[in-house]
């Protein structure tokens, strides 16, 4: 059964609108979650947001958001001044511009989510949108009010579907160049290349899901169900990682690929 949609609103490209409703791609919600506990009593412990310096309870209606003036005093804003900067309208999607597809980097790529047609009339111009979209290789670009955040979004074509993608604001990007720029470009040795480009295709395998499986999520499960039967769980021995120092590139690739590293020529006496 498909999750409930969190939003609904209206996709629209100049004077065609279709009803809409959206929900998030990844879910977390079978995650292994914890309480934390008095360990004496075995009761819940309780958050609460304490005033720093009269060390007393903050009711929620005395919470306010603060941006920093000086290091002891700060501007206050109510949620009414917060969301008066937001968009005006907050359930439309309203696609003002299209970029080709590979223009985007993934690295702008923030938090995927399904974008579903809320009603059957609106079933085709969603469908005409997704095509055209598909046939000109392009994505959407809007701005909605998601997370109490206005932020920009991608609209991208899938199969049957539409995926909305929340973009990362342009100051959280940091520019590669800072880490990068001092990285050897250099030729590479072309004997290298093709023994580490033999190493690539000894290892390559079909996408699986597998590949993203979490063990520690598996194991948690294990140690909890042996608690709950009394049993003390098993540690699972964890090998230090302790890389080892290579001198000689080649005869570590030579190594990796099952072959013998030649021996070093010995200085005649």
């Amino acid at each position: 059964m498909a999750p409930r949609s969190f939003w609904k609103g209206y996709l629209k490209l100049s004077l065609v609108t279709c009803p809409v409703a959206m929900m998030p791609v990844v879910s977390d919600s079978e995650k292994v979650r914890f309480h934390t506990l008095n360990r004496k009593t075995g009761n819940r412990i309780q958050s609460r947001y304490i005033d720093a310096v009269t060390s007393k309870p903050v009711d929620d209606d005395n919470q306010v958001k603060g941006y920093p003036r000086d290091e002891e005093e700060y501007v206050m804003l109510d949620d009414d001044e917060l969301d008066a900067v937001a968009l005006e309208s907050t359930r439309t999607i309203d696609i003002d511009k299209f970029v080709p597809k590979q223009s985007i980097d993934w690295i702008w790529y923030d938090t995927p989510h399904f974008l579903v047609p809320n009603d059957k009339v609106g079933e085709e111009a969603y469908s005409v949108i997704r095509e055209a979209m598909k046939a000109t290789d392009m994505v959407g670009i809007s701005r909605v009010v998601l997370y109490r955040r206005e932020r920009a979004v991608m609209i991208e074509p899938r199969d049957k579907g539409i995926i909305l993608w929340t973009l990362r604001y342009g100051d959280e990007v940091r520019d590669e160049k800072l880490y990068f720029e001092g990285v050897d470009a250099r030729p590479n040795d072309p004997q290298l290349m093709e023994m580490v480009t033999t190493l690539i295709e000894e290892r390559t395998k079909p996408w699986s899901l597998e590949m993203v499986k979490d063990p520690v999520q598996d194991r948690l499960l294990d140690i909890i169900k042996a608690k709950k039967k009394g049993k003390a769980p098993v540690k699972a021995k964890v090998a230090a990682e302790q890389p080892s120092n290579v001198v000689n590139i080649m005869d570590a690739l030579r190594k990796s690929l099952g072959e013998k590293p030649k021996p070093k020529p010995t200085k005649a006496r």
